[in-house]
Parts: structure tokens; sequence; C-alpha cells
């Protein structure tokens, strides 16, 4: 079942915003009638969702624009079924929160009313389906694993854990005379009575039906950007001779390399030494690259072809010979583009102002603390104003597309390269796009969290974060940045509210114990394993 991740924005009357608080930290506190009575620190009433993953429900005060009321939701399957789920859990309060929002001023303003009324019973679930907004960035950590399949898989193991430890309670153990292969099969034969599913085929985390779709996204998507930066070339090469057309690529592909080379240092005090370098990695994938100038003339030779033949009505020899030289051209012409484009990002950032001490209130800092470290797990939610400009909103929406596109394709086992810390992460544009939102479900404490990303991942991060107000200096989208550690967490916090409600489905698994879990499962659902697979198998046990 494909994993969800979207999130709902909602503008806030000011003058409602500490009563939404208010309900907010009730709804956190409330617990289903139990023995022991109380309140606690997590929604476990949430458990009747049995979709639901991750849920959030916060409020971000309002400097800019009025309040922002944003539910984030990650969870199994489609967002219909989860929102009526979830309504038939909070149903009530959900209407009470709505209720200290502001009417929107679009289509959807009928529909609001009609759930905010007093006495209204219309279902709250359409609007919130309707509101839902699609991330242009997320990554799931333990992608294709279902809710239901991460607790069964945990029960698994907890029956492992017990079974090799009291095997025999008043005497040796007999599992440490075992050969691997031999562990394997007396643990399987001791947990198999109560976790008959053991016999059955395990799901596919990735479809292949998914697994296709991803791949031909990226491709698609990075096909169109070539023929979008080509065009240029194209048009120019229909209206002067060849030689003038190269002569002219050449002239300005060197001045334009040469103001590069004298304005794409850092400027004085924001340099973070790297070992990245853009030759290295162009020539690193110099091979790939050339395969794909191949695949790409194939394909749009394969398009063209057929609209030159009715545009000019000339034959299919000539259409297609001529559409090569076309794309040829235009190819020709594209790092001349891209070139002109960096100079131009170049410039901007050279002229973009960070902030060095971004101010945090002391009380919503201790909120935030109070709120931290109470299990294995963490959440945070983050607001930050988007840089103004048309080539900055260009590329941030193709960078979060492409990114989005890429992780996809390499974050398939769990982790995010060699972070092993996240289990659902977004980012989603609001307020007609001039405002960046980021939550993030992980594992450990805050500080190591954006430790990791920094260490790891600060170019994805940069490149992701990088059009938000006051975010470190940055070179060429992805270099610095993020790499400014201490600046670039005292940005972060600042950006940050309160986790007034949030709720997690398996608030003791890291995404690694996950992973484990999973590992020991796939080993447990087969009937043997040569000496090889077991001895890598019990590693995990």
């Amino acid at each position: 079942m494909r994993q969800t991740t979207l999130s709902v924005a909602l503008e806030v009357k000011p003058e409602s915003y500490d009563h939404l608080s208010s309900l907010l930290d009730k709804l956190r506190e409330r617990r289903d009638p139990d023995p022991s009575g109380g309140t606690g620190p997590f929604a476990d009433f949430l458990t009747r969702v049995p979709a639901v993953h991750f849920m959030s429900l916060s409020v971000f005060p309002g400097f800019d624009y009025d309040p922002l009321f944003v539910i984030e939701a990650n969870f199994d399957g489609e967002k219909g079924p989860f929102w009526a789920q979830l309504e038939s859990a909070i149903g009530p309060e959900l209407r009470a929160m709505l209720r200290c929002c502001k009417r929107p001023l679009d289509n959807d303003g009928p529909l609001f009313d009609s759930i905010t009324a007093k006495d209204a019973r219309a279902p709250i679930a359409p609007y919130l389906e309707r509101r839902s907004l699609t991330p242009t960035v997320f990554h799931h950590g333990n992608r294709g694993m279902t809710r239901d399949r991460i607790l069964a898989e945990h029960k698994l193991f907890e029956a492992t854990r017990v079974e090799l430890g009291c095997a025999n309670v008043d005497g040796p153990n007999p599992y440490r005379s075992l050969t691997p292969r031999q562990i394997h099969a007396k643990l399987r034969a001791a947990v198999h009575p109560d976790f008959t599913w053991l016999d059955e085929t395990a799901p596919k985390r990735i479809p292949l039906a998914q697994n296709i779709g991803d791949w031909v996204r990226l491709i698609g998507f990075i096909v169109a950007a070539v023929f979008v930066l080509s065009l240029p070339g194209l048009f120019l090469s229909l209206a002067m001779p060849w030689e003038r057309y190269l002569i002219l690529l050449a002239v300005v592909f060197v001045g334009i390399a040469m103001r590069l080379k004298q304005i794409g240092v850092a400027l004085p005090g924001t340099a973070v030494a790297t070992r990245f370098s853009f030759l290295k990695f162009f020539f690193s994938q110099l091979i790939p690259l050339v395969l794909f100038v191949l695949f790409y003339l194939v394909v749009a030779v394969a398009i063209g072809t057929p609209l030159s033949m009715l545009a000019t009505a000339r034959h299919f020899d000539a259409a297609w010979h001529g559409m090569v030289i076309w794309l040829l051209w235009g190819l020709a012409g594209a790092p001349v583009v891209i070139a002109g484009i960096v100079l131009w990002l170049r410039v901007i950032e050279r002229r973009d102002a960070s902030q060095d001490a971004p101010p945090v209130d002391p009380v919503m800092l201790r909120e935030m603390a109070r709120r931290e470290d109470w299990i294995p797990q963490n959440h945070m939610g983050s607001l930050v104003l988007i840089k103004p400009g048309i080539l900055r909103m260009i590329l941030i929406r193709a960078g979060h597309r492409g990114l989005g596109l890429v992780l996809r394709i390499i974050a398939r086992k769990g982790y995010l390269g060699s972070m092993r810390t996240i289990h659902f992460a977004h980012w989603a544009m609001v307020n007609n796009r001039s405002r960046l939102m980021f939550f993030s479900n992980f594992d450990q404490t805050w500080e190591s969290y954006l430790d990791d990303f920094i260490e790891k991942a600060h170019a994805g991060l940069t490149l992701a974060w990088c059009c938000g107000v006051g975010f470190p200096p940055t070179r060429f989208l992805v270099k610095d940045g993020a790499s400014h550690g201490r600046q670039f967490k005292e940005w972060a916090r600042h950006s940050m509210a309160v986790s007034r409600f949030w709720y997690s489905a398996y608030k003791d698994l890291t995404a690694e114990q996950i992973e484990r879990n999973f590992r020991i499962a796939i080993g447990l659902r087969k009937r043997t394993l040569s000496d090889k697979d077991a001895a890598l198998w019990i590693n995990d046990l």
C-alpha cells in the first residue's frame, strides 16, 4: 500500500490564536478511559485511526501573515478514507478548531460555512480533503512499510527476544550450541504458531508499477528540463547561419565563464570547506550524461519527426534528419543557457541578506524544549518566507521537483543515504507559494538530527531550504548554506513553532529498528536459509 504525506494549512483569525492553542493542548492531553486515569504526553487515542503513522497539529504565530493552523499527516492509502477515519476519532475537536480559522475567500467558502456554523453537523472530511496540500519534496524513511506491518513485525521481534532469552531458564541456552542455520530453523518453529502469516509471501515494499512510475517521472522531468534549456538554441539556430551561431555560443560562453570565475568565489567569511567540486561531479557523470543525451535524442526525434512531417510536408527521411540536426543545435546552446542561469543566480546570491542572529522567543524556546525528547522520536515544524524573484521561484520549484523525484529513486531501503533517523519529512508551499513549510518526524534529539543533516546531506538541505528569507549565505544553490552549522540551527529554531499536538503510532521504534525487524521477519518467512544467508541473518537478532 502506498504511503501518503500531506498537510492542510488554514489561516487563523488573529483573535482566536490563544483559544486554538488551548484546544490543541487539551486534545494532546486527552486519553481513552483507562484504569490508570490521568492525562499523558501522547495522544494514544489516535490508535483508533488505523491508517496513520505520524500526525501533528500546529499553529504558527503570525508576524508577516495571520497565524497559520497546520494539520500534517503521514498515513497509508488515499486521503479520502484517512480524513473520514480522523473525523470519526476527533471530529468535534477538529470542528471547534476550524471555527478558529478564517473563512476562505475562494470557492471553498460555502463548504467552510456549512461545517462551522452553529450546531453544524455536515462532515468536515470533504473540506479537509479539498484543502489538502501536496508536498513539493517528501521523504519516507521506511518506505513501503504499512503501519500494520511495522507493528506486526515488531511483535515478532519481541517474540524472538523472549524465545532466545527464555528457551531454557534452568539450564544452558540451547541456541548457543547451534549453527546459524539451526538457530533459524529452531527459532522459526518456536514462533510460527503465533505468527502464521510467516507462511505468506511478503508484500513488495515497492510494487513494480510504482517502481516504473518513479523512473518514468524522473526521466520525463530530465527530458523536459533539457528540452526547455535547449529552446533558446533551437530558435536562434533557425535565425542564424551555423558558423555565426557557433561563434556566438563560444563568445558568450567564454564571457560568462570569465565572469563566473570572478564572482564564483565565496564572499568574505561565508565559505565552508568542502570536497565537493562541480567539475569533478561533471566528469564523474560524463558517461551517464552521454548516454542520456543519446536517449534524449531518440525520444525527441521520435516525438518531433511526425510533427515536422505534418508541419512541413516533408518525407520521413528528410524530416528525421532535419530534426536530429535541429536538436543538436539546441543541445549545443544548452550549456550557454545553463551558464547564463548560473551567472544570474550567483549575482542574486551575492546580494542576498542572511540573518546572523535570528531572534527566538525564550518562552517559546522553553516550551519547545519541554515537549522534546520524551521518547526516542521527535518532531519539528518550520515555516519561512520565500525570497522574491522570478528566477528564484523557477529554480526552487524545479529544484524541489527534481530533488523529490531523485529521492524516490535513491531512498528505497529505509534510509536517506547514510542518515538512518528520518521516518517522514516533507516541504510544502503555502500562502500562494510565498511561504515554505517543513515538517519532519525523526529519531534522537533535535540537535543530533540537524547535525546529521549538516554533516551528511547539507547539499540537498541547502537546495531545499536556500529560498528561505534569512537562510545562511549560499553558493550555486547547494554550497555553503546549511554547512554554516550554528547559524543554520539558529535560523531553523527561529522558524519553528511548538509541536502542541503530535502523535506517533509506534513511539518506541526508531527507523533503524523498523528495518531490523523487517530483515528478521524476511528471514523467518523462509522455511530454510543457506549457511551464508543464515550467518548474515543472525546479526540482526
